[in-house]
Parts: structure tokens; sequence; C-alpha cells
């Protein structure tokens, strides 16, 4: 990954690249020979708003060219020369059909473990050997694990290994998940592209932000927008942390916190709603002590969400959106799981280098 005076994450050790901040390290994960995009996909730090709007655009395009059989053929036969691992050693269905679907709209075979009770690691394989080990046979890993910093940390052995394998963060921890966040935004590209675009907005947060990792990634991606307030809607024990809001402040964005759902409704122009992640739980069943029923979205919401406003959520979802939201237009969660096949499909091709093919073919 090295080469003519750019910076690589070989010529950095491990430890002094995982203290950097993470802004720090986006020049060190990206794709050698490329124009800013990443080779390592790991933070939504990498990301700033002309590559997020190549991202976007490139979607659009592959959206549109695999609407015909000629097309969706020529899109196959891009990476039909390479493998992509799924490695999902936490559950999952959307973001490991998104990704798989991803792989298959640009020709890539595919391979996972998704239960690793029946992987090496039942026989006590340390979780680094395993990776090692499908990177052996596979061009790019795609991974989503319940323990924070492993995909960082891979993403250097790997570099510094004699096959340097890119590393997709579909998830780590309770830190990032840096393509959901990519569909977010492109979800909201979209609903607003003929709206007067994504700035000047408000976008409200609401449910479990202090355990949402899409809400971190999102709420960081949405600061390479202009004039984009926040507003944090969730019981005390549940808002975002101090993490969020020094980033917020030190990029000079407007933001509020609050435990008034239905009067941040009312000048909402995007609300994303999540559930309560009590996976996360300290003892089982902690979440269940708090209170959440005004943190919810019903009926009497949607009566004063604006006519151009729009739902978000990143699903699963329990019973924080109700079922008679679904109809309405301005429910964009359904959509917003399509957008996420094809802005992966769009990162996975830049990550090979296959942004320019994509562009020069016919729509």
């Amino acid at each position: 990954m090295g080469g003519s005076g750019r910076r690589s994450i070989t010529d950095i050790g491990w430890e002094e690249f995982h203290a950097l901040p993470l802004e720090e390290k986006r020049p060190y994960l990206e794709r050698e020979g490329g124009r800013g995009e990443p080779f390592h996909t790991l933070f939504a730090q990498q990301f700033d708003r002309p590559l997020l709007e190549r991202l976007a655009a490139l979607a659009n395009r592959i959206r549109f060219i695999s609407k015909r059989k000629e097309g969706a053929l020529a899109l196959k036969s891009l990476l039909c020369h390479k493998r992509a691992m799924l490695y999902f050693s936490q559950p999952s269905s959307r973001t490991f059909l998104s990704h798989l679907a991803a792989c298959q709209i640009l020709g890539l075979t595919t391979g996972s473990v998704r239960d690793t009770s029946i992987s090496s690691e039942f026989k006590g394989e340390s979780k680094e050997d395993s990776i090692r080990t499908f990177s052996s046979y596979f061009d790019l890993i795609i991974m989503r694990t319940p323990e924070q910093g492993l995909a960082e940390k891979m993403s250097w052995e790997l570099s510094n290994s004699e096959r340097p394998v890119p590393i997709l963060n579909a998830g780590s921890g309770k830190d990032q998940h840096p393509t959901q966040a990519l569909l977010d935004i492109y979800t909201l590209l979209r609903s607003f592209e003929e709206k007067g675009g994504l700035h000047d907005r408000t976008v409200v947060f609401c449910g479990d932000l202090l355990r949402g990792r899409t809400v971190h990634s999102l709420s960081y991606l949405l600061t390479n927008f202009p004039r984009i307030r926040q507003v944090f809607v969730a019981p005390p024990q549940l808002q975002a942390d101090e993490s969020t809001f020094s980033v917020l402040r030190a990029k000079g964005v407007e933001f509020e916190t609050s435990e008034n759902l239905r009067e941040a409704v009312k000048s909402a122009d995007a609300v994303y709603m999540t559930r309560i992640q009590d996976e996360w739980d300290d003892a089982k069943g902690d979440s269940a002590k708090i209170d959440t029923s005004r943190f919810k979205f019903g009926a009497g919401e949607l009566a004063l969400l604006p006519e151009h406003g729009v739902i978000m959520h990143p699903l699963p979802r329990r019973d924080e959106i109700a079922t008679c939201c679904d109809h309405d237009p301005r429910a964009m969660y359904w959509r917003q799981m399509r957008n996420g096949m094809w802005i992966r499909a769009a990162l996975i091709a830049v990550t090979f280098g296959f942004e320019d093919q994509i562009t020069e073919m016919p729509l």
C-alpha cells in the first residue's frame, strides 16, 4: 500500500497508528494510486463531502446500469476475478445480506463464516489467526464483530503481511458502523436531491444514542454538509456521550439534547429512530428498567412531521416506530435498506479501483 511519498500503514508501528486521532488515520488507509478513496474502510472519519458525493453518484450509476440485463452482466464481469469473505461473528441479517448482494452485483465470489462455533475458533484459534487465514483465500474481508478495535488491528496486520487484503468494517463493538452511515447519507442525499439538497437541515436522532454505533457514525458524516443542526432525543441514561458532542463543538455544528420527541419532530427534516441496544447491557434486564415510552414514533408524531420530512431507521426495529407509519411516503427505512446494497457496491468498486470503468459504462 505504500508508494511515492504517500504515507502508508506499513510505515508506522501498530501502537503509534492506534494512538492517532481518527481523522489523522485517513491517509494511512487510502488506496495506493487512488484519489483519496479507502483501501481499508474502518471509520466514518475517512469520508469527506467530495468522496461521499462521488460514492453517491457511483451508487446511482450502478443502480441505473443494473436495470438492463446487458448492464447487469457488464457489472458482474468487473470483479469476477475477485473473492470476498464475509466474517460475521456478531448476529446480523440485513448487514450480511446487503454486503452479499453488493458483492454479487459486481460479480465477486463470496464465502462466509457466521457461526464461529463451527470454525477453528472453537478449537481455540485466535480471531487474528482466523482472519489471517481468510486472507490467504480471499481478496476482501468484510467484518462484523462485537470486539471493538478488531477491524482496525487486522487492517494493520494484513497490510504488513505479504498479502495486504482490504478490510471493510461492517460494525465493530459499540464503536463504528461506517457502511451503515454511508447508506444513511446516501438516503438523505436522495431524499433531498429534488428538495434543495442536504444543507440547512435539522436531523433528529432518537432512541439509544449512547450505544447506537450507527448514530455516532452518521452524526460525524453529517458534519461534512453545511448547516446541519443535530438534535439528540433520548432518556438521560441513553443520551449520546461527550465524545460525540465534542466532535460537533470542534466543527462548529449546532446541536442540542432533548427528552421531548414530539417537540423535536415539528422542525425536523429527518427523524432517525433507533432501537434499545440491550445486547450491550452490563447486567441482563438493565435497559428494561428505563422508561422509553416517550421515545417512540407513532401516528401522533407522524402528524407533526413536516410534509417534506423523512423517517429513517437502521433496523431491526421493535416498537419504536409504529407500523401505521410504514405506508406513509415519508417513511424511508425500507428504501434505506435497498440503498445500502447500492452504496456498498459503490464502496467495493472504489476499493478495487473500478470507479472509472463504471463511470464509462452506458446507462
